[in-house]
């Protein structure tokens, strides 16, 4: 999985943070949904019985999830703009949008871990649960490994 990750986090670093029109940012949203998709149907296996609730339930989820992608994506080139020049007041602007986006995201999660396991079992929802946060924490990690502190030298 780490590969596929790693993967999809090259592809979207070939973009980088320049992505700016709504084309670009639908085409990195497409290729890091079909990689995902890869990735999820890898490790998340409901049975015959709970195949067509999670199919349906998880389509539903990416759909909302790329809107939060999307706020994501417009924040990283606000930061890939500013960040070497932030006054503290655009330092905490942009911060209150990125924890607002993060808690978004973590409730988006915890929601659909809800419905999952309503419609399915808590295994499926505790596997959609697990596959979506260590998607979510590895690009997290890469991806601030890739960009510079707010401030620091070139």
């Amino acid at each position: 999985m780490k590969k596929i990750i790693l993967a999809v986090f090259i592809a979207l670093s070939s973009f980088g943070v320049q992505a700016q029109s709504t084309n670009e940012i639908e085409m990195m949203q497409a290729l890091f949904g079909a990689e995902k998709m890869l990735i999820v149907a890898e490790f998340v296996k409901p049975d015959s019985a709970n195949a067509q609730a999670f199919e349906t339930l998880y389509n539903e989820y990416e759909v909302e999830r790329k809107e939060l992608g999307k706020i994501s994506i417009t924040l990283l080139n606000e930061y890939a703009e500013k960040w070497n020049g932030m006054t503290d007041e655009q330092a905490d602007e942009w911060m209150k949008k990125v924890l607002d986006v993060s808690a978004k995201r973590d409730k988006l999660i915890r929601t659909y871990y809800k419905k999952i396991k309503k419609a399915t079992t808590a295994i499926i929802a505790t596997q959609f649960y697990q596959v979506e946060t260590y998607i979510l924490t590895s690009i997290r990690s890469a991806l601030y490994e890739s960009i510079p502190f707010v401030g620091e030298k070139k």
